[in-house]
């Protein structure tokens, strides 16, 4: 079968890969423009790129596929089918009617739930068990196309959003190409795979750099899962309000939830326990022992580390700037 593939993110790099070594024809690979940026990652800012020029495949890059110039491009390639993954701008019907089969596309949660840009980290902010992975034929509609294959897989307790990621796109391979090769079978006339329920809809937004900040009312188990979430991106981070009047932004890279023994009261955001070894603050439920902190502008490092070069005492809050 002829695909053309679009992809951007490196959730959709294991199953784009798994293409390339398919006996299925890939023409190229569409993506999206890399944004200008004055910062320099370690990791490539469009990892899909990266795995097409290392494979010798042609990549394509238009402002929007739905344009003029896109519309030719896929009319140009003559497509049998659209393999989408974390591609970044949804297909318009004008062009999914250019191709045959139409578009098939693969998305990080068992559909209708979680659909949109983020639904991994929704499933851990909300503190989900179960999640998975859907492959879905494509219509205009955000994430609402009619479901071709599923898989289903337990979150980690302890797990966080870049290890669950790679793990639902490798377990994302098996049913993109279920759906595949039910689509090479498909009349084209019939009805094809299972409609989904909208009222069991929810929605996954794109987050904010302000979803990142801590409000210490809520429970530790919430903001245990808030960290787990907002990994790499925003992350997690709230601000310790110092005795000198400063308030310095912290990072919190690992967190567990701790019981609080003391049977006094204590403020949410307020300091617990700090004795060299342990931080642990008050919640709306509960403490939070913080493992792993990064303070403004430096490095992450261990919270044992941290309180040799800060002194927090007890008493101290944490909240807002």
């Amino acid at each position: 079968m002829r695909l053309l593939a679009l992809g951007t993110g490196p959730f959709a790099v294991p199953m784009f890969q798994s293409l390339l070594d398919s006996p299925h024809e890939v023409l190229a690979l569409v993506t999206r423009p890399t944004p200008a940026t004055k910062d320099r990652e370690k990791d490539p800012l469009n990892p899909m790129r990266q795995v097409a020029e290392n494979r010798g495949v042609s990549v394509h890059a238009p402002g929007s596929i739905n344009s003029e110039d896109g519309t030719r491009l896929v009319a140009d390639l003559k497509p049998d089918l659209l393999v989408v993954c974390d591609y970044g701008e949804i297909l318009a019907a004008d062009l999914l009617a250019l191709v045959p089969l139409g578009g098939i596309n693969l998305h990080a949660s068992l559909l209708p739930k979680y659909r949109g840009a983020a639904p991994i980290q929704w499933a851990l902010l909300h503190g989900d068990s179960e999640t998975g992975v859907s492959v879905i034929h494509m219509t205009p509609r955000l994430d609402g196309g009619p479901i071709l294959a599923t898989r289903t897989t337990a979150i980690g307790v302890i797990e966080t959003h870049p290890e669950l990621e790679a793990r639902l796109a490798q377990l994302g391979i098996e049913p993109l190409h279920e759906a595949i090769d039910r689509l090479a079978n498909w009349d084209r006339s019939s009805p094809i795979g299972t409609m989904q329920d909208p009222a069991k809809a929810t929605k996954a937004p794109r987050l904010k750099k302000q979803n990142g900040a801590v409000d210490w009312s809520r429970s530790a188990e919430q903001i245990r899962n808030q960290v787990r979430a907002l990994k790499p991106w925003p992350g997690t981070f709230t601000f310790w309000k110092r005795a000198n009047g400063e308030s310095l932004r912290l990072v919190l890279d690992d967190v567990n939830v701790a019981p609080l023994n003391d049977p006094a009261p204590h403020v949410p955001g307020q300091t617990v326990v700090s004795d060299g070894r342990q931080l642990v603050v008050a919640t709306g439920a509960g403490g939070l022992s913080i493992a792993a902190i990064a303070p403004a502008g430096k490095r992450h490092m261990s919270v044992a580390e941290f309180l040799r070069g800060y002194r927090v005492r007890e008493g101290d809050v944490f909240g807002g700037a």
